[in-house]
């Protein structure tokens, strides 16, 4: 694994609406080169850019046309290797965001796959046969695009209609005039060519990828060991050719991507995972009057953290451009205890642009590139109180999406350097992790209480001798628990000092702390 992802704390920036350097209404990567200095400002040491190949832009950006080609709307292929550039000056890593599941229906393979004659890319996507035959198993297929050319057949989806599922093959084949092994000439081939997109981007400056979809790239593989060794195939090239090459995958599973190869892999908002349960939900355990809590959560980390101890980490993001922001269910008190948990656990943290200040969910707004319900968690970053938030000289109307219109919005200026400001204490909070080894990335974890919603969340960070004990209590009210022992020095406090008798502890409402135990 990467050494530099012992420390590691990620900041997530969608390219299109972090800072336009342009006047266009649109982020860019000059934009971005501008506030590397603020990323760097937080204690981040690495980025995860959001997709910014050549696309069409139908599913803003996760739909490549190109992937060895920027979006002219970024800039060039110059300024993102500056971009790559500066911020290794400033001891930044940046992850970009890699789609090798499926790709636009402009890209030139699958024009050149929709020919009706046999040529090089007929096997570069997943073609039915017959266009007017129904498949009977769609596997983890989602749908089929028809009609769309000369070729006899339909050509497999991913997600949307528009994005055209690349050939890796299907581990259980049911009918064998369409599917192929992973082990074919075609399905090597895809493989191939993915790898030498990632070879091109690494030899430019780039320091590894975040994976989109990752888990769905075999068909009709339910246990996962088709995908699985495709990824694992994966990681022995990059260890041969880019060693310091870091990988993260969007798959939710630990217990499969891990074991693939990757070095992280995300806790998602799906049911199984209840990280959405945390500070996703109305009912959210970081919300003081809710009635929800972290039993479940923990549970299932659990579950997956005895299994992948040591092989790589789960990591836990303060929200992404997929899921409502944050703030929409946690006022700016709430956060500072969501976050103190978000940097203590293991694993490295992921934080979305704004959430540092607490940019909020904009409801209502009409979709923008495929954004639908997930477009008010995209909107403009807040920087100070010019036009546009200070993120664009363009006009309103010009805007890519609009700007939280709340006279009240935060932003970094009316944040920064304020004692007990949402940006102060997340500064606080990765300044503190750096300082502690046991809470960095690698540092191990035993969660010591977790009961009820009524219950703190209290749970040790390890590394060596060194013993942190972290104790949440997000709630109004306040709880106790039984603890034998004191805790030593206090590292962190935000809210009242829990108290102790040697036997008991007793925790007051809307209180973080982390005690140094040894």
């Amino acid at each position: 694994m990467p050494a530099w992802l012992d420390d590691a704390v990620f900041y997530e920036i969608y390219p299109q609406t972090f800072r336009d350097a342009n006047a266009d209404g649109i982020g860019d990567f000059r934009g971005i080169i501008s506030r590397l200095d603020y990323v760097k400002s937080l204690g981040c040491t690495a980025i995860w850019l959001n997709p910014c190949f050549k696309s069409p832009f139908l599913d803003a950006g996760y739909d490549v046309s190109d992937y060895k080609k920027v979006a002219p709307r970024y800039g060039t292929l110059p300024d993102l290797v500056c971009l790559f550039e500066r911020a290794h000056e400033l001891g930044l890593k940046v992850l970009l965001d890699l789609v090798p599941g499926h790709t636009s229906w402009e890209h030139p393979w699958f024009r050149m796959s929709s020919e009706a004659k046999p040529n090089r890319m007929w096997g570069r996507y997943i073609w039915t046969d017959n266009v007017f035959k129904s498949p009977d198993n769609l596997g983890s297929i989602r749908g089929w695009l028809r009609g769309c050319s000369n070729r006899d057949g339909s050509a497999a989806v991913n997600f949307f209609s528009h994005q055209p599922c690349l050939n890796y093959g299907f581990q259980n084949i049911d009918d064998p005039s369409w599917q192929q092994a992973p082990d074919s000439p075609d399905a090597l081939a895809t493989r191939e060519a993915i790898k030498d997109v990632m070879r091109f981007w690494m030899e430019r400056g780039c320091d590894g990828f975040r994976v989109d979809m990752a888990g769905c790239m075999v068909k009709n593989d339910p246990d996962c060991r088709g995908t699985i060794a495709l990824w694992q195939d994966f990681r022995q090239f990059l260890d041969r050719e880019f060693p310091d090459c870091a990988i993260i995958s969007e798959w939710g599973h630990p217990e499969h991507s891990l074991q693939s190869g990757f070095h992280m892999d995300f806790m998602l908002r799906d049911w199984h995972s209840h990280y959405g349960d945390l500070f996703h939900t109305e009912n959210c355990f970081f919300s003081s009057g809710s009635g929800g809590d972290a039993k479940a959560f923990v549970d299932y980390y659990n579950y997956c953290y005895a299994p992948t101890k040591g092989k790589g980490m789960i990591c836990i993001p303060s929200g992404n451009h997929d899921t409502i922001r944050m703030a929409h269910y946690l006022n700016p008190d709430e956060m500072k205890i969501a976050f103190a948990f978000l940097f203590s656990m293991p694993g490295a943290p992921f934080l979305y642009y704004g959430d540092e200040i607490g940019m909020r969910y904009l409801e209502g707004l009409d979709s923008v590139e495929g954004g639908y319900y997930r477009t008010g968690a995209r909107s403009p970053m807040q920087w100070d109180d010019s036009s546009n938030a200070g993120f664009s000289s363009a006009g309103e109307a010009k805007l890519y999406i609009p700007i939280d219109p709340d006279p009240q919005r935060p932003t970094v200026l009316n944040q920064d350097g304020v004692p007990d400001s949402l940006l102060s204490e997340v500064r606080r909070l990765i300044s503190i992790r750096h300082s502690e080894k046991a809470l960095q990335s690698r540092g191990e974890i035993e969660f010591v209480y977790c009961q009820s919603c009524a219950s703190p969340l209290v749970y040790r960070r390890r590394d060596g001798n060194r013993s942190i004990l972290v104790v949440l209590n997000p709630k109004s009210t306040t709880a106790s628990w039984a603890y034998r022992g004191k805790p030593g020095e206090v590292l962190y406090l935000n809210g009242e000092m829990p108290v102790t008798d040697g036997e008991t502890m007793t925790v007051p409402g809307q209180t973080a702390a982390f005690f140094v135990e040894n």
